[in-house]
Order: C-alpha cells, then structure tokens, then sequence
C-alpha cells in the first residue's frame, strides 16, 4: 500500500543582488507564512542548502528549522537538501536530535553530495571525496541514533565509544531521503534503504531504485518519493505569471552555473537534462489540481512540494496562492489519486 500524499513548501531565503527585499524580512515573513499554512493543513516544510552564493542563500538549516518547528504544530521539516559531505555527521546527528524533540518527533533529513566547485573549495574539501564522505556520514548518523554508544572506523571518520544524546523522538532517529540524478545515485538510495528525492530521468533513477528494492526483498510501495513543483493558484495567471516567472529564470541561472562549473566531474548521465519536469503549474484551481494530479500519478509520488518564495520578491507575495493549493487544490488532488 503506497504512503498518502504529502504536500508542502521549500524555501531557500535568497534575496538577489538589486532587489529590494531584505533577508532578515524574508525570515521573518516565511515564519509568518509556515504558521499560516501550517493551521491550514500544511503536510511539510522543507529547507535547501547552497554556500557563499551572493543572494544569501540558505547555508545552514538547522536554525531555521528550530525556529520553524516553534511556530507549527502539525507540518513534518526536512531538507532538499542537506550537503553532508560539509557536515560533520555527529554533530549533525545532535543537532537533528534535538530537532525532532523540539518539533515532537516531525525532523526528516534529506541527503546530497553536493556538485558545485565553488563549495568544495569553500570548505577546503577534495570533491573527489563526495561519495565517501557522504556514505560514512550516513552510516554515522544511523549509528548514532541508535541509542546505543558506538565505534566506527572509515576512511574519511573514526570515532570511539562515542554516545549521542539526547535521542530522538522517533525510533532510529528521523527518516532519510536521498537525492539522485544518475544510476549510482538511485542504487545508493536502494543499498541503504531510504526515501528517493530523484532528480533525474524517470529511468535513470526512479525505475532503478524501485527495482533494487525489489531485489533486496523490500516493498518500494512502503517507500516515499519527492519532488519541488511548483503551483502558482491563480484567477488571472497574465497579471500574476510574469513576475514570478521572471524571478525563477534568475533561480534557473544560478543552477545553470552551478553546472556549467563542472563540465569534467558529472557524466550525462548525472546532468538533470532530462529529469522529472519540476516546470510551474499555473491557473485556477481545477487546472492546478488537474495537472498536479496527472504528474503524480505518472511519476509514482508520494511528496510535493512547491516553491514559498520566488527570489527577488517577497514570501508574502505567494502566500495568498498557497492558501488556496492547500485548501482548494490539495483536497482535489487527493481525491483524484485516491491518498
């Protein structure tokens, strides 16, 4: 039996050079927002991580998902996503610890390698360790939720009787998500039995995933599948459209040179060319569930996400449409998948 759908926002706290928005105003108003949405019925609030971007990009979750988890009561926080091979993975497991007791046991993570030269000169990091530093990390974290002490040697990490606490919440401490755009990264994912945030095409990732599951004896039904799409509810899409559209392909651009920094380091199998469309859904309320509901169905989801905020404008500009996708669109959707 598939899990019921989830539906939320992500929000990266960016305000572009040139534009007039603040950032301390842009926290301000997602706090506002995320309560908001969360008395509505929001499912999830998910953050992103990039580092020494000139927009201020969102470098560190933990913060704000502290100050998030205060004002909501129902929603569940997670990341698309948390860069582990910058994190050190026992102090990220203390800091996701105390996350999930104080949001009552709603912390999910979600786990990337992270791509961009820039960072990993940032951190003095070789990104030729990408993959290593993320795999121990994620053997680190599991351990260290355990509740029991532990030991572990690596090639990157060596700990001895080391002991996290508190626990968390949740048995086994919050679930993981990994983001994959190639065929490696979907078989990660199915070797270490997590949640999928794919990122590439359907059969370079989601189809191979799902069947090494099957081949590992586990059920890919028990498992969750997420993706930002964006919805834009609206009555009057050619007064509203343009300026979000306008902010997204600065968003776009800021991705694009990202990859055009590592032409050498990821194959065309890893390149998102041809991933699951993540383009807008815009129109009224019928249109919106529609289309929302026929990508879902297509694309086997269980989470969806849309964008808080576009850069350049401020979070209070997309609130009044995310009230309606979650009151108005949200309710049809389910009843057109039928979870």
């Amino acid at each position: 039996m598939r899990p019921p759908l989830r539906f939320g926002v992500v929000h990266d706290f960016r305000s572009p050079p040139g534009t007039d928005v603040a950032l301390p105003d842009i926290y301000a108003q997602v706090l506002e927002q995320v309560a908001l949405l969360d008395r509505l019925g929001l499912d999830l609030v998910w953050f992103t991580e990039h580092h020494f971007l000139e927009d201020g990009h969102l470098p560190n979750f933990v913060p704000v998902a502290g100050a998030v988890a205060a004002v909501t009561e129902r929603a569940r926080l997670s990341t698309d996503i948390c860069l582990l091979p910058f994190a050190h993975p026992v102090r990220l497991a203390e800091d996701l610890a105390v996350l999930d007791n104080l949001s009552g046991g709603r912390m999910e993570l979600g786990i990337g390698m992270g791509y961009a030269p820039h960072e990993f000169r940032g951190f003095g990091i070789p990104q030729s360790r990408r993959v290593s530093l993320t795999e121990e990390g994620i053997e680190v974290l599991r351990l260290a939720w355990s509740g029991e002490p532990f030991s572990f040697e690596g090639r990157r990490w060596r700990f001895q009787d080391v002991r996290v606490t508190p626990a968390p919440v949740q048995p086994g401490g919050p679930p993981l998500w990994i983001a994959a755009m190639s065929p490696g990264g979907a078989a990660r994912a199915a070797r270490f039995g997590t949640h999928l945030l794919p990122q590439g095409a359907r059969d370079v990732v989601l189809d191979p995933w799902r069947q090494q599951l099957r081949e590992s004896g586990r059920d890919p039904d028990g498992f969750r599948v997420g993706i930002i799409r964006s919805v834009l509810v609206t009555d009057d899409p050619e007064r509203d459209w343009p300026p979000i559209r306008e902010a997204e392909r600065y968003r776009a651009s800021v991705y694009a040179r990202f990859f055009a920094e590592t032409p050498d380091r990821l194959s065309a199998a890893e390149r998102p060319a041809e991933a699951i469309p993540q383009r807008w859904i815009v129109g009224d309320v019928e249109h919106c569930a529609a289309e929302l509901s026929a990508f879902i169905q297509e694309h086997d989801l269980t989470d969806v996400v849309t964008w808080g905020a576009a850069p350049g404008l401020a979070p209070a500009a997309l609130t009044p449409s995310l009230e309606r996708f979650v009151t108005e669109v949200v309710p049809l959707v389910r009843a057109a998948v039928g979870r």
